[in-house]
């Protein structure tokens, strides 16, 4: 049996994030939100170019 309270997929987390409610947060606090989502987001795209930097050497590995 499934229980509410456990995530069905990764990125549950992410989900929630997108539903929360912004109007009870003041703006210290939508602005300190923005920037640690800032912050994820330079984390993500750095995580993101080292795996197509680490297929690209896959790849020319391979084809030699």
């Amino acid at each position: 049996m499934e229980s509410d309270d456990a995530p069905s997929r990764p990125n549950d987390a992410l989900t929630e994030l997108l539903r929360q409610d912004l109007d009870p947060l003041s703006i210290a606090e939508l602005d300190a939100r923005i920037v640690t989502l800032e912050a994820e987001i330079r984390r993500t795209r750095l995580a993101r170019d080292r795996s197509v930097d680490h297929r690209a050497s896959a790849d020319a590995l391979f084809r030699r």
